[in-house]
């Protein structure tokens, strides 16, 4: 194996064990997707999208190294500094849609009224969620939450990629360079949908219609656990 072939290799594992050990990178995506009544298409397709723009930030961050002669030091300082804002500002969002959910969840919390009719007594069923539908479905289908989710994975910085450009760089081979890149990029990716696929086939295989008015709050505490392992574990 050629010295190139051993980095793209690495490049590779790393990409791969630096997604699998994320697990913002697939918890974060099939839990919003689950409550939000996505298809496992439409919760691939912000996956592949929050995912490019995670990668993209780094490379963009690493070319510009580059280009005005950064050390790698500085460029991994910086890398950590955008971490732990990704890590606070992942969540933020969590616990903010953790009291949206959890709100939302006692809305929908059947409760009966009595009512007289002209000496007739008779009780009733409803959840306020229904009886102000249109209001929650508005609200829903105009969530910031997707894209808050977005621009925290763009501010989320892929730490290994950074290291890995820098070697060949110093070679002077800008064309490994870009293959590094591609590498990374394409195995994060694959890796991401593939374990969100996963996870949300299976999520759905044992759903449990008794929680289902739960699932925006579970969301939002999965979120917000993700953020805290990031800010405070440092996964």
């Amino acid at each position: 194996m050629s010295e190139s072939q051993l980095l793209l290799a690495t490049a590779a594992s790393i990409a791969f064990l630096h997604t699998v050990l994320g697990p913002d990178h697939y918890l974060v995506f099939t839990m919003m997707g689950r409550a939000r009544g996505w298809t496992l298409r439409r919760t691939l397709a912000v996956t592949f999208g929050c995912g490019v723009g995670h990668i993209l930030s780094s490379v963009l961050l690493g070319v510009v190294g580059l280009v005005f002669g950064a050390e790698l030091g500085a460029l991994v300082r910086l890398e950590g500094e955008r971490g732990d804002l990704a890590g606070w500002a992942l969540l933020a969002v969590g616990l903010v849609y953790l009291a949206w959910g959890l709100r939302r969840a006692g809305q929908r919390r059947r409760h009966s009224h009595l009512h007289h009719h002209e000496g007739v007594a008779h009780a009733h069923e409803h959840d306020h969620h229904r009886e102000h539908a249109h209001v929650h479905d508005a609200r829903a289908g105009g969530s910031l939450a997707p894209w808050a989710i977005f621009v925290v994975f763009v501010l989320g910085p892929c730490e290994a990629l950074i290291p890995l450009f820098m070697y060949p760089a110093a070679r002077q081979s800008p064309s490994l360079v870009l293959w590094v890149a591609l590498v990374f990029g394409l195995v994060t990716l694959l890796t991401m949908m593939a374990s969100v696929a996963a996870l949300f086939l299976g999520l759905r295989r044992f759903a449990l219609p008794s929680l289902a008015r739960w699932d925006h709050a579970l969301a939002g505490g999965t979120i917000a656990l993700c953020g805290g392992a990031i800010t405070f574990l440092g996964l």
